[in-house]
Order: structure tokens, then C-alpha cells, then sequence
């Protein structure tokens, strides 16, 4: 019996599936275990499709172990159920097969900005329901931080080609090399007849330190690194500061690269990434110090100080505990916020406080007919809630094209 099979017949079918409520896009795990088990595959790669169209990517890049695999109950007194492994091998086996019953174009186009998560989950969403749907994709290839921001040892490129196929295969255009918010701007397709259009541009511009030495040139930030490691030389020492998943991500790729000190230095005394990405990053070499605050960044490397919890649990700095960290490269990884560029062009569009795009509750932005989701509005979060909220969004700009 293969591993996957074995997995499933560890399911226990609960009445009340606490792996279901744990996953952020309510996948019906029961019922995909039951249809594997019953040889019914094709069945239940098209359940997985119809709720997630990125589920192939999220059994791989998801934080199981903090979603359906967490709340697993087998978990409790042994191993959960390996959810992920399962979905995995019904996605990735039956892709290609996946039946697409597509409507008549129904006389309305919709144009997606960004062939991130948020936006390939609204382009076939949309097309599903009869529109014609162009994506505008800033690099030359689809995927946005799915490709260049996630490392291939984690999600494949393979995949992600498969999936510019599966795109041209439901007739959905690609222009690929075009920003918008440059020569076209978002009313320019307006004014094109696009009856609505969706924004999912992501969140590229990496958040600063704010200390001195940022801008010299040992400094190297982490969403700019993963986006093609080979270019850069990180030298044998690299401190990280930060610990979400980024902060992983750079960490473990600088060690497969050659750099054999690297340490990740956290503010606080846990990590943000997820307990399974530290434990291989710590398998992989990666050490970890706690409690720590950059303060400035010199030639030598990165001047660090201790912190604590004050008596109201507020994080601070101990004063006098400054001391130097050598290192050839300090790696910034505290996060990304969105570019700027379309706000600039489209005056109508706003920010927000946080300098995230603004919508409304159902996703529309300040400017009519445009809705925008992913993490263009949230900041840096994971690709399943960034389709957990497309297919929100999508509904909402079936509405609104629907009401024209």
C-alpha cells in the first residue's frame, strides 16, 4: 500500500471535521480522503480545483502543521493524518485532467493586475463564469511571489509553468512584461470597456530597519535576495533579521548557496514562521538568537542589542548591551508593504494608514469598478488567504459587472 493510501486510512470520517475548520478555505478533507479510498481520484481532484485553484501549490506551501494537519484529531495522542501529502498527489496527478465546463463569453471583460495567487485564482474564477479575462503581469513570467519569492526547493517552477498552461488552456490572455500604472494606467483600461478590474499586485517593496547602515553595501534584503539568489555573493557569515517565513526562505537558501554562519536574530523569544519551516531551517544548519534588536549596521556587520518585556509586556531595549556581530552580510527580512506605482498614476485609487491599498468591505476599491485583494491590501500573508478572499472578491465583481 503506498504511503498516501496509508495515510488515508487513518482518517476517522469525523462527524465534525476539525481539519476542515482549520484550513482557511474550508477544503472538504473528509470527502477528498473518502474519494481517493474509493479509487474515485478525478472526482476528488475536481472538488479540490472547484474550491482552490492553486491547490496543487497550498498541499505544499500551506502551514500545516497550524491548519487542517493541526487540527487533526489523530494529532492529539500521535501523528495527524498527512492531509498535505494526499492533496498533494491528487492535485499534482490529476492537473492536466481536470475538466473545465466553460460558459459563452458573456460580452464582458475583466482585467487582472498581477499573476500572483490573488490574481490567477480571480482570472480563472471569472472565467469560469463567462467572462473574458486578460492578466497584466509586471515580470515575464506568471506566479508573482510564488515564483520569485518562495525558493524552488519549496515550490517548484515546474509547477507554476503548468500553471501558464492551464491558464492558456481556459483562454485566458497573459500579457506578460507590463506594468501597469506606467504607460497604461488602470483608467486606461476602463476606458478600454473592461467592465471591471481586479488588483493583486502583492507586496514587493521590503520594509526598512530605519537604523543607520541600512543603505550600505553589505545590506541585502530578503524579498529582493529570494527573487534570484544566484546573482548575489553573501559572503560565509549572514545574519537575518526577522523570523516570519521570508526570514526562513532567506535563511536556508543562503546555506544552500555556500554561506556556512547563518544565524536568524528574533526581536522577540519565538519565532513568526512556522514551527515546521524553523525545524528544517535548523536541520539545514540555520542557528537561531533570541531577544535580539539591531540598532546600526556598520562595515564589520550588524550592532545588536538585548531586549525585554517591560512590566506593561511591551518589547524594549536593554540600554548598554549594544555589541557588535560580525558578518559579510546582514539580511533583512521584516516583512514587505505594496509598491506605489498605481496609486501615483490613479489618483482615485488611496492608501490606507498601514500603506496598503483601501477597499471596502467587499473588496472594491476607491475607485469604482476596481477591486483589489491578496496582499496588495493585507501586506505580506500566505497564498491560501490570499485565495480564501480572491473567491470573495470574485463573487463581489460578478455582482457589480453583472449590475452594469
Amino acid at each position: 500500500m503506498s504511503n498516501v493510501l496509508k495515510e488515508a486510512e487513518k482518517c476517522l470520517q469525523c462527524r465534525n471535521p476539525r481539519c476542515r475548520k482549520g484550513c482557511p478555505i474550508n477544503t472538504n478533507i473528509p470527502e477528498m480522503i473518502r474519494l481517493l479510498k474509493e479509487n474515485e481520484t478525478m472526482t476528488a481532484a475536481q472538488m479540490l480545483f472547484e474550491n482552490n485553484p492553486l491547490s496543487i501549490i497550498c498541499s505544499l506551501v500551506c502551514d500545516h502543521g497550524a491548519q487542517c494537519e493541526g487540527h487533526c484529531v489523530k494529532g492529539i495522542k500521535g501523528d495527524p493524518v498527512a492531509i498535505s501529502d494526499i492533496e498533494h498527489f491528487i492535485s499534482d496527478a490529476c492537473f492536466e485532467r481536470i475538466h473545465h465546463d466553460l460558459p459563452e463569453w458573456n460580452g464582458k471583460r475583466a482585467a487582472v493586475i498581477g499573476a500572483g495567487p490573488a490574481g490567477i485564482t480571480i482570472a480563472v474564477l471569472l472565467r469560469e463564469k463567462g467572462y473574458k479575462v486578460t492578466i497584466f503581469e509586471v515580470r515575464e513570467k506568471i506566479g508573482g511571489i510564488m515564483r520569485y519569492g518562495i525558493p524552488d526547493y519549496r515550490l517548484p517552477r515546474t509547477i507554476l509553468d503548468r500553471y501558464a498552461e492551464k491558464l492558456k488552456a481556459l483562454d485566458i490572455q497573459i500579457r506578460p512584461n507590463m506594468a501597469i500604472g506606467g504607460a497604461i494606467s488602470v483608467q486606461d483600461l476602463l476606458d478600454d470597456g473592461y467592465s471591471s478590474v481586479f488588483i493583486g499586485t502583492g507586496a514587493w517593496r521590503p520594509k526598512r530597519l530605519n537604523i543607520p547602515g541600512e543603505t550600505y553595501g553589505n545590506v541585502q534584503y530578503a524579498v529582493n535576495y529570494l527573487n534570484d539568489p544566484d546573482v548575489y555573493d553573501l559572503g560565509r557569515r549572514v545574519a537575518v533579521i526577522g523570523a516570519g517565513n521570508a526570514a526562513m526562505d532567506a535563511a536556508r537558501t543562503a546555506v544552500r548557496k555556500g554561506s556556512d554562519q547563518v544565524t536568524v536574530y528574533v526581536r522577540r523569544d519565538k519565532v513568526a514562521a512556522s514551527r515546521e519551516e524553523q525545524e528544517y531551517a535548523i536541520l539545514e544548519g540555520v542557528n537561531f538568537e533570541y531577544m535580539k534588536s539591531p540598532v546600526r549596521i556598520t562595515d564589520e556587520g550588524v550592532i545588536l542589542a538585548d531586549t525585554q518585556f517591560n512590566e506593561e509586556g511591551k518589547l524594549v531595549v536593554i540600554e548598554g548591551t549594544e555589541h557588535l556581530v560580525p558578518c559579510d552580510t546582514v539580511m533583512v527580512a521584516i516583512s514587505q508593504v505594496p509598491q506605489h506605482r498605481l496609486v501615483t498614476r490613479d489618483p482615485s485609487l488611496k492608501l490606507n494608514e498601514r500603506g496598503n491599498l483601501e477597499v471596502h468591505e467587499n473588496g472594491q476599491t476607491t475607485m469604482p469598478g476596481v477591486f483589489a485583494s491578496g496582499d496588495v491590501v493585507t501586506g505580506a500573508k500566505t497564498v491560501v488567504h490570499a485565495v480564501a478572499e480572491s473567491k470573495l472578491i470574485a463573487q463581489q465583481m460578478d455582482r457589480y459587472m453583472q449590475s452594469l
